[in-house]
């Protein structure tokens, strides 16, 4: 192998490792940021409402706010890398508003980073 050949090779698993890494952590984010969603919808806002407890709503409220933001920054930095179409990008943003959507979301990711990993292998 020559050796601009073999520098070629380095640089694309640099970035194969790269992106692997960024699936994992958006994957992460999606998990805290469905977690938050859930309790949120789910626990606080009942007790807020029926049990006339306003605390889980004012703890929740803003974990679950960093979470959606730290979601929304990990997905663009993500699609930023390229190789996104819409719909993909247009779904990784439209799971954050839906309770259990960010579980939904994390088997298309595994999905989405095998794929990557077995082309770079190819």
């Amino acid at each position: 192998m020559t050796t601009s050949a073999q520098a070629e090779k380095n640089s694309l698993d640099q970035i194969r490792s790269i992106e692997s890494k960024q699936l994992r952590r958006l994957e992460k984010a999606s998990i805290v940021e469905a977690t938050t969603l859930i309790l949120l919808v789910f626990v606080a806002a009942p007790l807020r409402h029926f049990g006339d407890w306003p605390y889980g709503s004012k703890l929740l409220g803003p974990i679950h706010g960093i979470a959606f933001l730290a979601y929304l920054w990990t997905a663009l930095q993500t699609v930023a890398g390229g190789g996104w179409h819409k719909r993909e990008m247009f779904r990784l943003f439209a799971v954050a508003f839906l309770p259990f959507g960010g579980y939904l979301n994390i088997r298309w990711l595994r999905e989405r980073a095998r794929i990557f990993n077995d082309i770079g292998q190819a």
